[in-house]
């Protein structure tokens, strides 16, 4: 076949008649082209970038951290519930974090384990020791370099792929650890939802914080079913309809392709959540991620005194975390906790105990597991070097 990339006529030509010839050789002859070199260094992060993150972070700290309280201190409420901080249910709030972690690593473990590591050619596994460091450092990545989590996912990617998994197998299993952790977090919303505002559930229930996180969520869920029907062999089957058409052939199969990897790895998750095993460690890791989440805010609000409905406490939080979702602020800092804040002054709880409790709760949740997310990453850099030295290599 002519290589891909030259422009005169008579390769252009050849190309043609070659796609029509043999179109499946043609797709892998595109995707060669397409594929990005990988860094065999491993996953570095430029100094500079960490800087300017590290000093954008650093001033929303201050201000929401720092000078926020202490604006508030002239207020008289708000400066006696910060003095009447019980200091046993902020201890209780750092356990719910340990637990937060340890159903974020075993869902990790629900995913990545089990078929792959039995049929992997390289040695070691992922263990529960590298799982540990591959899920902590994720954590402290995605916190500090970028919203919506990419951060930790580039990083966790990375660390699949240098331990021996293949690419596409790599992006799949990325994809079926967010697609059960996020399922769960779409569910509960349609849920309380709906039962706080038809009364199941006791406490306030605006419209505009039930039913419409309700509906926005269940139309999420319907999309990726929707997405998970793609065939999987959409990529060959767009390449062959445009065969003859070598630029129609690449853009629609780079159109195609993150639609046919969502489908894939929403796939996988139902093939993991149907596996005895594998599926009841990566649900429970799922639910126990989120639910020991809420439980440190849940820890928090009580040490100032703040007793919240159970539905009120799900619903507030999970609305108030979309908030991460926007793309400016670094690791979701100041647009969560703003969020989290107006979703619980929107059911109507006092302004002077919800914003030292969403900041405490940020403080527990958000910040205390980047420094050992930091020493986890430089054990992971450690153990990468360790495959690397017993002949693990990236295929």
């Amino acid at each position: 076949m002519v290589p891909l990339g030259r422009d005169d006529p008579e390769t252009r030509r050849s190309d043609a008649h070659a796609l029509i010839s043999d179109p499946e050789q043609e797709l892998e002859e595109l995707e060669r082209a397409g594929d990005l070199p990988e860094e065999d260094s491993g996953f570095v992060l430029s100094s500079r970038r960490v800087a300017i993150y590290v000093g954008v972070v650093g001033a929303f700290v201050v201000g929401l951290y720092i000078a926020l309280p202490a604006a508030l201190s002239g207020l008289s409420d708000t400066r006696d519930v910060i003095s009447d901080a019980d200091p046993i249910w902020i201890v209780i709030a750092l356990g719910f974090n340990v637990l937060s972690f340890a159903a974020y690593i075993a869902l990790f473990r629900g995913v990545v384990g089990g078929e792959w590591e039995e049929a992997a050619e390289s040695d070691p596994r992922i263990d529960w020791t590298a799982s540990y460091q591959i899920t902590m450092a994720g954590l402290a990545a995605t916190r500090l370099f970028a919203a919506a989590g990419a951060g930790g996912i580039a990083l966790t990617y990375w660390a699949l792929r240098r331990a021996g998994m293949l690419r596409r197998e790599a992006a799949e299993r990325m994809v079926a650890f967010l697609v059960l952790q996020y399922a769960v977090y779409l569910v509960a919303i349609v849920i309380c939802g709906v039962l706080l505002r038809v009364g199941l559930l006791p406490g306030p229930n605006p419209v505009g914080m039930t039913i419409v996180p309700a509906a926005l969520a269940g139309v999420a869920i319907l999309l990726f079913l929707l997405i998970s029907l793609t065939p999987s062999d959409i990529e060959r089957r767009l390449a062959t309809w445009s065969r003859g058409y070598r630029r129609r052939a690449v853009w629609l199969r780079r159109l195609a392709a993150g639609p046919a990897l969502i489908a894939a790895g929403t796939r996988t998750a139902i093939g993991i959540v149907r596996d005895p095993s594998r599926g009841v460690l990566a649900i429970a890791g799922a639910v126990g991620f989120w639910a020991a989440n809420i439980a440190v805010l849940w820890a928090c609000f009580h040490a100032f005194g703040q007793a919240v409905p159970k539905g009120v406490l799900v619903q507030g939080f999970f609305v108030g975390m979309a908030a991460n979702l926007l793309p400016f602020f670094p690791g979701g800092v100041g647009s969560v906790d703003a969020g989290m804040i107006g979703a619980f002054l929107a059911f109507g709880l006092p302004s002077s105990t919800v914003i030292v409790s969403v900041l405490a709760y940020r403080v527990i949740a958000f910040w205390l597991p980047i420094p050992p997310g930091a020493i986890a990453y430089v054990q992971l850099r450690r153990t990468v070097s360790r495959w690397r030295a017993e002949g693990v290599r990236v295929p």
